[in-house]
């Protein structure tokens, strides 16, 4: 799969996903770590990438997105250290690769996650 891990997120998670095969890319990499949510999502659109973020801004700007589809993943947790993000998404991405390739918006809490499918209507 292809990730854009968001400023807000340890370059950490990038490294964990490019050791398991995926194409990720961090803002960071191309000094992009003050992008704008909106054009965060645009880049993300045009790159077919799945953004992985903590902000909550981003089921809304999904609601709105009339009818563009971007797999967005948002951590819903007060621990956001890279090790504990890793784990959860070791534990969730098996299981979602299917709802992301399609469209979907995963939230990831501390003992759960939730799928919803996109675009949202």
């Amino acid at each position: 799969m292809r990730f854009l891990v968001d400023a807000c997120v340890d370059i950490g998670v990038r490294e964990w996903l490019r050791g398991q095969g995926h194409d990720a890319i961090h803002l960071r990499d191309e000094g992009l770590h003050k992008l704008p949510n909106g054009e965060i999502f645009t880049k993300a659109d045009a790159e077919q990438r799945v953004i992985i973020t903590l902000d909550l801004d981003f089921g809304e700007i999904l609601s709105l997105a009339h009818g563009r589809v971007v797999s967005t993943i948002v951590f819903r947790v007060r621990d956001t250290r890279p090790q504990f993000l890793i784990a959860r998404l070791q534990s969730v991405l098996p299981g979602m690769e299917e709802h992301l390739a399609r469209g979907a918006i995963v939230i990831v809490e501390p003992a759960r996650c939730r799928v919803r499918r996109l675009p949202m209507t």
